[in-house]
Parts: C-alpha cells; structure tokens; sequence
C-alpha cells in the first residue's frame, strides 16, 4: 500500500515587518501557553489519527518529497494559503478546511489548474460551491474520536439538559429573542438546566457539564460540519437543535456579498440524533416531543456516529477519494 501525501500549515503571516510572524508566535505562546488547535487543525490531526488506525501509510509535509516527485498526488488539507506559498507542482486534491466562500478565489482552477479536486465539509457547502467549481467539489467530513468521546464519560445527572450556545452573531438580538424564551420555557416545565457559550469555555467545561446533563440543546445559526455536536453525540446524548434551514448569515458576506441558502446547523442527521426546531415559535412543541420521544428511548446518536463518522470510516474514505483521484490521473 503506498504511501499518501498530506500537508496542512496554519496561517501565519506577517503583520508589521518582514518576519515579524515569528517574535510574535513566541510571544503568543508565553503569554498563552500551548497552542490548541482549531477546527481546521483537527481536521488534519483527526485524519491522520484515522489513517494510523487504519494502518494506511502518508507522509506529513514532506515538501522535499512532493518536489522530488511532481507528478505525485498531495492532499493539502489546509487554507489556500499553503498552495500559494509553496507552488507546488503536484496534482492537489485540497480540502477540506478551506476558505469559507468561492468567491474568495473564484478563478482559483484557472490560476491553479493542478487542483483536481476540492472538498469541503457537507453537502449545503458543495452546492454553495459548485456554481464556482462544479463537478470538481466533493463532500468530505473529518471522524469524530470515539474513545475521547463516548458514553463512559457520562455521571450521575444533574441536568436535563445542558444549552450549547454558539450564536456568533447578532448575539444580543438572539439572546433576547431565542436563548432567554428558551430559558423561560424550559423552567415553566420544571426542567433544569446549565449552559456553555462558545468562545468562552475550557474543554474541561464542557466535558464536565454534559457528563452531568441527560441531553443538549445546541443553538448556532448553521455548522459547515459540526465537530462539536457531533462530538457530543458521539456521546450517547441526544440533541434539540435549532436548525433554522435559512441564509448562511456570515456577515462578511451576507446579504451584500452573497444570499445562499437553505443551510443548516446540524448536516449530519437523523431521527437517531434528537429532534430539531425551526423557530422559537415551535419550542415548547417541540421540547414536549423531545422529552416525550427520550423517556421511550427512542434515540440512538451513538449509533449514527458509529455508522457515519468514526475517525476508521472518514479516513478510509479520503483514502478512497485520494486513491481514486490518483489512478485517474495514470490513466
């Protein structure tokens, strides 16, 4: 079995004066402590830990190799950045952390006729792409750890359910308009309840809350993927969503730039997972359903991610990507 050929940098670029990237990296990390890695990160890190499972050779970054062997196949999992700094040579497949929008790079096949292909994270993104890219955009999402996260992590309950807020925007207006009739509803109910908002919690946080919580709401306005939810899932917890199936709302791009939609805020799903609500409206119904649908068993997220996104099952199917693009390009 060959060896496939990955590459992944974070971006890093000056800010003042030349080389300037480097004190201030330093600086960053006394200040700061150990870097942890982002979403897009671990989506290399994860992968690899698939392929290792899976026992599936690859080198990592090993740009004296791909320019030794121009004809070779890389994966550049990372942002564009790292194509154009590096000219590689090599056919690319890239992604899937890529630039949140084509039009950031619109005539990016033109200028690089060396990507083969493009993945990105879910289906919602690859419609929103293809316009720009057509044929040559493909979905691809990143394994979640099942044994970092899984029902073993599970206390004695505390809560009926732990609120996971990750509003980005308009965070006020949300508040006042969802996350505080939320809050209201569930105590009409005498359900209890803590929450955790994005940005503002350690990992250990949020570990330490859902082992003690019997479900989750997740609020965010749409997820390319979702690695947290689903990592949650992953835990044997069932999640009320709010998947409002409307505009992708980044507003450095919405509505002036582009009006894409519909989008969601869980793309991994089904009836396993938990039970989604649309607007604020349909809460409480949808709570009652819930509770209803949890107190008979009826869910089994654990289940949907041992079928769909362990660490094995994603790493061998950007092995299949990758290999198959490779023997395309020898014929």
């Amino acid at each position: 079995m060959p060896a496939i050929n990955i590459f992944y940098s974070e971006p890093n670029s000056d800010r003042w004066i030349k080389y300037d990237r480097y004190p201030r990296q330093l600086i960053r990390r006394i200040i700061r402590g150990k870097h942890k890695p982002g979403g897009q990160m671990m989506v290399a890190l994860e992968l690899m830990k698939g392929l290792d499972k899976l026992k599936i050779p690859y080198r990592f970054n090993d740009y004296s190799y791909a320019r030794k062997h121009p004809h070779e196949l890389i994966g550049v999992i990372g942002k564009s950045h790292l194509i154009f700094e590096k000219k590689f040579k090599n056919p690319i497949l890239f992604g899937a952390s890529i630039f949140s929008h084509a039009i950031e790079s619109p005539d990016l096949l033109q200028k690089y006729s060396n990507i083969k292909e493009v993945l990105v994270p879910g289906d919602w993104m690859r419609k929103m792409f293809e316009p720009y890219y057509g044929a040559k955009v493909k979905t691809w999402p990143v394994g979640i750890d099942t044994e970092k996260w899984n029902p073993k992590i599970k206390e004695k309950f505390k809560y009926d359910f732990l609120i996971y807020n990750k509003i980005r925007w308009q965070k006020t207006h949300f508040k006042e308009q969802l996350v505080e009739p939320i809050e209201q509803t569930l105590t009409k109910n005498n359900l209890t309840f803590t929450s955790i908002v994005y940005g503002e919690y350690k990992h250990e946080d949020l570990l330490e809350k859902l082992a003690k919580s019997k479900a989750v709401i997740f609020l965010c306005e749409h997820e390319t993927q979702g690695l947290a939810y689903q990592q949650i899932l992953a835990t044997n917890t069932p999640i009320l969503a709010y998947d409002q199936q409307d505009f992708w709302l980044d507003p450095y791009y919405y509505p002036e730039k582009v009006k894409f939609g519909p989008v969601s805020s869980v793309p991994y799903w089904d009836n396993r997972c938990g039970v989604k609500f649309k607007k604020i409206e349909e809460f409480e119904v949808k709570l009652l359903e819930f509770v209803s649908k949890k107190n008979e068993n009826q869910f089994k997220p654990l289940d949907y991610i041992l079928e769909n996104l362990t660490l094995e099952k994603c790493a061998q199917e950007y092995y299949h990507i990758y290999t198959s693009l490779a023997n395309t390009l020898h014929k």
